[in-house]
């Protein structure tokens, strides 16, 4: 896999160590590999190159003559990437570098998710750390490790470690958002055990699929109405119990907490008199749910089948009931918008993963907020919901969000820029997302900062694309900013 194309694309310096990048395996917890590359980069520059306790990669490169009396500037972004694929590819995430391709405008890779969450913000900072003609003040890069799946990196960096005055996160997805804020989140989990019953001989055995969804960022993306998965299977397993004697033996949906769930699964039999009706309601609950989601969903597929083989044994009839019902019940979307920010949801959940099997149940949620009394309202509510299923809620990793300060030096210098360059204003927002900032911001509470990048679509999912024209465009204003970081004062 050489990724030629990708290496032709203009500015040539970050696509280049993009495609270098994405040769690297990189999932969050595993980030061994990349690690000794982004140290092995830094060695090879001659630039002073450490990794803190935690796998925190630290560049430092002086400054360019003339800039020698300006404040050190950290750029950061995170190494780890979400890995995601379509049923149908296969493909080996701890093994493969990422196969991309040029699709008009737009970088793709095929059948998985591409890495430009934040690989495209790594890339950047290699591209300056290895130019010899871009003017800039003193750098420090901060390469954090399990972005995606606790920020682990960020909450273990040392307070007395970084250099810098300012920090430059290279981790927002629009090319013409200036990030100043961002959510807190915490993992919301229910756990818990069930008995098994007999499935009578007289009982048929089908399966339920859900497919096709288009997933997505559980953060960006939770305001746009997407079908999930789980919720979806829910909605349908509900109606099944109301109305017939079935057994449930597996419940399988999602993989990541952060990631919007685009397909689940069932196995269950219904006594074989009740097929036929079984089959008329499902066909008139999936026509309309597609009818629903049609515009939003245009490749969601429900599949009911039988199976020739005769289930064993399925959950007892209680915790079948309390367990369909928690899961139809448990918060999914959009909670509350901010009254402060125009269109900004403050608060959301994602009902990320549910498995359920062997006597075992396990459901993942993944609670975001702006506000910290709001998102312990919200993962207090899902507590109390999956409670009342008989189940023990606990919650962990939780993470602060990012106060939004408006009148920042570096959020004043970067609209300026933003404003010579492209003769417009910027959009100027707190995102739903959950950007390092807040934590690294508790940690050098002086520092101030700021949030950009390209145009990337899709992040967590296969159908993950960035910009070609976004890039050439946020690369511009990331050269102009730092050739002219305001000196100290």
């Amino acid at each position: 896999m050489s990724n030629t194309a990708i290496r032709q694309l203009e500015p040539k310096s970050i696509w280049n160590h993009f495609a270098d990048l994405n040769a690297v395996p990189r999932p969050s917890k595993k980030e061994e590999r990349v690690i000794a590359f982004m140290k092995d980069f830094g060695e090879r520059l001659n630039l002073e190159t450490l990794v803190d306790p935690v796998g925190n990669v630290i560049i430092r490169k002086p400054a360019t003559a003339g800039l020698e009396d300006r404040p050190w500037v950290t750029l950061q972004s995170h190494l780890d990437m979400v890995h995601q694929k379509n049923a149908g590819t296969d493909f080996d995430f701890d093994r493969q570098g990422i196969a991309m391709k040029v699709d008009g405008d737009w970088v793709k890779a095929e059948g998985t998710t591409l890495g430009a969450d934040n690989g495209l913000g790594v890339a950047t900072i290699m591209a300056v750390l290895s130019s010899t003609d871009l003017p800039h003040p003193p750098i420090e890069a901060l390469f954090t490790i399990d972005e995606e799946t606790g920020m682990t990196g960020a909450m273990g960096l040392q307070p007395d470690l970084l250099k810098g005055e300012i920090l430059l996160n290279l981790d927002t997805e629009e090319d013409d958002e200036i990030g100043i804020g961002c959510a807190g989140g915490i993992d919301v989990t229910a756990s818990g055990s069930y008995s098994s019953q007999e499935v009578p001989e007289q009982y048929k055995t089908f399966t339920l699929t859900i497919s096709g969804l288009q997933g997505g960022h559980s953060g960006m993306d939770i305001h746009r109405g997407l079908g999930n998965a789980n919720k979806l299977m829910a909605r349908l397993l509900y109606r099944v119990q109301e109305e017939f004697d079935f057994i449930l033996a597996v419940l399988e949906g999602g993989s990541l907490r952060n990631a919007i769930p685009r397909e689940a699964f069932a196995k269950a039999a219904v006594p074989k008199k009740q097929w036929d009706a079984l089959e008329h309601l499902l066909e008139r609950e999936i026509e309309a749910i597609g009818n629903e989601y049609h515009s939003l969903e245009p490749h969601l597929k429900i599949q009911l089948q039988t199976a020739d083989e005769h289930l064993s044994s399925g959950m007892d009839a209680g915790s079948q009931k309390a367990l369909i019902r928690s899961l139809k019940a448990a918060w999914n979307g959009v909670y509350r918008k901010s009254p402060d920010f125009e269109d900004l949801v403050e608060t959301s959940n994602n009902v990320a993963r549910v498995q359920v099997k062997q006597g075992e149940i396990y459901v993942e949620c993944l609670t975001r907020s702006s506000v910290e009394s709001s998102k312990r309202d919200l993962a207090n509510t899902l507590k109390a919901t999956f409670e009342l299923a008989g189940l023990a809620v606990s919650f962990s990793g939780a993470y602060p969000g990012w106060e939004p300060k408006r009148d920042s030096a570096i959020v004043q210098a970067i609209v300026q820029k933003y404003r010579e360059l492209h003769g417009e204003e910027p959009h100027v927002a707190a995102c739903h997302a959950g950007l390092e900032c807040g934590i690294l911001g508790q940690h050098y509470p002086e520092m101030d900062m700021v949030s950009f990048g390209p145009t990337i679509k899709g992040a967590h999912s296969p159908d993950e694309r960035v910009s070609i024209s976004s890039v050439q465009k946020y690369w511009k204003l990331v050269k102009a900013l730092l050739a002219d970081i305001p000196a100290k004062a």
